[in-house]
């Protein structure tokens, strides 16, 4: 076989015989001899002093072995997080719940229907107190969600640029002139970015297995960062890193939601060492959302004010983000990230405020995007609203206040951070100058014609991902609250077996983005092997380097450039070899279709197993040289990538009723260079599903109580294949320069661009009805309330 063709081709994904055919290993699927299952009892209420729990009546139950309370785990802390700022989360309720659905003590029993009923036996007299749930309410102080911070508001993100406080100051000033001038328009909007539910396909599940013989913790958990959870129970019970292996085998879905430590994971810890079993948890779906984190939920003004011939002189962004009852991982680092992409693809000043604030509601954190689609979606749609309010095209808007193309590379935002590569223009002209854009155009016009209320939007976005560079340790990227100290770099081990195949073993893992196959591309490139010689391994402790973890779309940009050197260092070596066998110069070796050969001589070549041997018997090696074939490489790139695109949706709207449908959707993304298409394709319309679901059906919604009134399926509706189009894909291709394959990062676009477009395309097709805006998500009768407001 042939593999010129495979790096950047499509190939079958190495994933799917399993997953398919539903031999996949999950947490779940594991059984180890003796193990218990763990049931929590939870609060009904989202605010209420604990006057006291009786656990007699469940410990007389059969099959219960243990019921942990407070008491018992409160020598171990609380719940570690990589960013302190807020009240971390206790394991377990001490004497006062901040969540409905805060666990307040934990069962242990023979399996997890009886932990379950016994769970259900405990009784807990509760003292029910305010909640504050309204951000508004909880970032005006009159109440406290914790008595014992000074404010609601944990921390006020503001740039603009990004960490000057002179540039602020001035660039605050600036506006404040340009609102003077007499030629200028302003439109301001306040919005919702409603809070969203992940809800991966598996939900989360965890093994703690406790071997007190060789002082050992072994750990299954449905986790993106397992080098992290490892360190993080260690430092928890005092153990040597090396004490603990946590092993994350095939996990269905993380979407940032697995980017976390959890309360749950140091509770079977716990629970095993108490018990010399293994103990296991696996969340139900109703459980889900109130023990896994949410997402976004922030209420911001955005205002432009600009010229009515489009040149925009400033941009605002005031705004609240709810962080929930407690910090876990990054909460409140979420709403930073959005900073980095504050200004978007523009060089317009730009002014960015938000404020953390906590409620009484389940913690939010990373969800796909992590900050970066809130961000992009208040400035593309207060920008759609500044086009339409001066009657000037959207596009001829954008190209007039792009950062030019000859900025780059390096070019910095208004906003403070310095990109990589950027070709805005051209991308944006690709999409607007393409035949799909056109049919977008005229199918929009006919309708109307027809009497139909369709319209067409368009946004643009720029992402921050590929997070890696080792100097953002000290803004809160590494592992070292967790034990760790470990910045953010990649680390990738290539090894060429006995038998000339080939192991890869990653620090980072998948979690559906295919990287068994991207990897096997990737090296089979490199090294001139069968794509199907390779094998990638990855997810557990004991056996891969330091990795960091699948997240912000970093695996293929950070750890694939680590693996990328690391078959460049057993190339080299290889090459060695071959020319001692050969009698020819290193530097005259190629490599391919399972060979070395001299440059120009393909008939005089040696074997990959002719090699392997050699360098498996050090006597057969060229003098000094070491025996073996593998290498091992930490990358660390200078700064993170930005992936940037532009979107445009067709939608419908039925004024009767309300009833929005995506009729079309056209992408034109541009990650840097591609490996693998059809993993790219899939990475975006995973992204483009979930993006939008948040514009059209999904929402967490609580009561004033601080009940979450949409825990089911039933109440919290995702997309079914029938509610989406077939997405129409294009790109451009701009190299980033700051790794060495040039990729850029794909797995969280698809979401970033897309909220915003069905949005401004629904407002498109009402326009002519008076609407101006409608918030998050465009369910019938929110639509129908707008277009009866709009007519009043």
């Amino acid at each position: 076989m042939s593999t010129t063709s495979v790096l950047g081709g499509s190939v079958r994904r190495r994933e799917d015989p399993a997953l398919i055919r539903g031999k996949g290993r999950f947490v779940d699927d594991i059984k180890l001899a003796g193990t218990t299952h763990v049931a929590f009892v939870r609060s009904p209420f989202a605010h209420a002093k604990i006057n006291s729990i009786d656990a007699s009546a469940a410990m007389e139950m059969e099959g219960v072995i243990a019921i942990y309370t407070a008491d018992d785990v409160r020598h171990l802390g609380l719940l570690l997080a990589q960013v302190a700022i807020g009240r971390l989360r206790p394991l377990l309720a001490d004497g006062v719940v901040k969540h409905a659905g805060e666990a307040v003590a934990m069962v242990v029993a023979e399996n997890r229907y009886l932990a379950q009923d016994a769970a259900d036996a405990v009784e807990v007299d509760y003292e029910p107190m305010k909640a504050i749930v309204d951000i508004k309410e909880a970032a005006s102080d009159k109440a406290m969600v914790h008595e014992e911070l000074e404010s609601n508001t944990l921390i006020t993100w503001e740039a603009g640029p990004w960490g000057n406080e002179e540039g602020i100051a001035a660039t605050k000033e600036k506006i404040a002139e340009a609102k003077k001038r007499d030629d200028i328009v302003t439109v301001s909007m306040e919005m919702k970015n409603q809070r969203l539910i992940p809800t991966a396909i598996e939900p989360r599940a965890v093994i703690a297995d406790w071997n007190d013989g060789y002082g050992r913790m072994t750990v299954y958990s449905s986790t993106q960062i397992p080098h992290a959870l490892a360190g993080a129970i260690a430092k928890t019970f005092g153990l040597a890193a090396n004490a603990v292996d946590v092993i994350a085998p095939e996990v269905g879905g993380g979407f940032g939601a697995k980017l976390n430590v959890y309360a749950d994971e140091m509770l079977v810890s716990f629970a095993s060492m108490q018990l010399g079993r293994p103990v296991k948890y696996t969340e139900s779906r109703r459980e889900s959302p109130y023990n896994t984190i949410q997402g976004r939920g922030w209420v911001a003004t955005a205002t432009i004010t600009g010229t009515k011939d489009g040149e925009v002189l400033a941009f605002e962004l005031d705004g609240l983000a709810d962080m929930g009852a407690y910090t876990q991982n990054f909460t409140v680092a979420i709403p930073f990230l959005g900073t980095f992409v504050g200004s978007g693809q523009y060089k317009f000043p730009t002014h960015w405020k938000i404020g953390c604030v906590t409620t009484h509601t389940m913690t939010t954190d990373a969800y796909r995007g992590a900050g970066r689609p809130e961000a992009i979606y208040y400035l593309e749609r207060i920008l759609d609203a500044y086009a339409r309010e001066i009657e000037m095209d959207l596009a001829e808007v954008k190209l007039k206040n792009f950062i030019p193309e000859s900025d780059f590379p390096g070019a910095v935002a208004p906003i403070g951070f310095q990109f990589d590569t950027g070709a805005y223009q051209t991308n944006l002209k690709a999409l607007t100058d393409s035949a799909e854009y056109s049919e977008l155009k005229s199918l929009r016009d006919k309708a109307r014609a027809e009497g139909r209320h369709v319209g067409l939007g368009l946004s643009s976005y720029v992402e921050v991902c590929g997070f890696g560079p080792s100097a953002l340790s000290g803004l809160g990227f590494s592992w070292t609250t967790y034990g760790l100290p470990s910045a953010f770099s990649g680390s990738g081990l290539v090894r060429i077996n006995g038998d000339a195949s080939v192991t890869v073993i990653i620090g980072t893992g998948p979690s559906g983005q295919g990287h068994e196959t991207t990897w096997a591309q990737l090296v089979a490139g490199q090294l001139g092997i069968d794509y199907e010689k390779v094998r990638v391994t990855h997810g557990n402790t004991a056996e891969s380097p330091m990795g960091i973890g699948t997240f912000g779309s970093r695996s293929a940009a950070v750890d694939g450039a680590a693996s990328y050197e690391a078959a460049l260092k057993v190339k080299a070596k290889a090459a060695q070899i071959a020319a001692h066998i050969l009698e020819a110069s290193a530097d005259d070796i190629e490599f391919s279709d399972g060979s070395a050969h001299v440059a120009g001589s393909p008939d005089k070549s040696v074997s990959w197993e002719d090699i392997v041997t050699s360098a498996y018997h050090p006597h057969m090696l060229p003098e000094g040289m070491e025996g073996g074939l593998e290498a091992h490489s930490v990358f660390s790139p200078a700064n993170a990538t930005w992936p940037f695109g532009a979107h445009a949706a067709l939608v419908e709207v039925d004024p009767e009723t309300g009833f929005t449908q995506l009729l079309r959707y056209v992408t034109m993304d541009d990650c840097g260079n591609v490996i693998s298409p059809m993993i790219v394709d899939g990475q975006i319309h995973g992204g483009l599903a979930q993006g939008i679901s948040q514009a059209m059906f999904e929402d967490a919604i609580y009561d004033e109580e601080g009940n979450l009134l949409t825990s089911s399926l039933v109440d919290y509706p995702l997309p079914t294949a029938q509610d989406l189009p077939s997405f129409n894909l294009s790109r451009t291709v701009t190299p980033s320069d700051v790794n060495p394959l040039g990729v850029k990062g794909i797995g969280e676009a698809g979401t970033i661009g897309s909220a915003q477009t069905v949005v401004n395309a629904a407002v498109d097709a009402l326009y002519d009805l008076g609407v101006r805006h409608i918030d998050m998500p465009l369910r019938s009768r929110r639509v129908w309330q707008a277009i009866q407001d709009a007519r009043s």
